[in-house]
């Protein structure tokens, strides 16, 4: 469940950057697939995963914490 929502957060805070897939991945140095998996749920990303995520959207590892842990409530 919660890789389901940390995609659905994924996915929201990329489109708000109005980034496709392919533009998003290759700002932070991972495959478009594997960004696609996220999004869809399919892969737990690590925590130097999400740091790098974090980084691309431009903003803090925490705030994108918050936003997940807000989404699940």
């Amino acid at each position: 469940m919660i890789d389901k929502i940390f995609g659905q957060v994924l996915k929201k805070l990329r489109m708000e950057k109005g980034l496709s897939q392919e533009e998003f991945a290759a700002n932070v140095g991972l495959h478009r697939t594997y960004i696609s998996q996220l999004e869809r749920g399919l892969k737990s990303p690590s925590l130097g995963v999400m740091a790098k995520i974090s980084s691309g959207l431009g903003i803090t590892l925490v705030q994108l914490m918050t936003e997940l842990e807000q989404k699940q409530n």
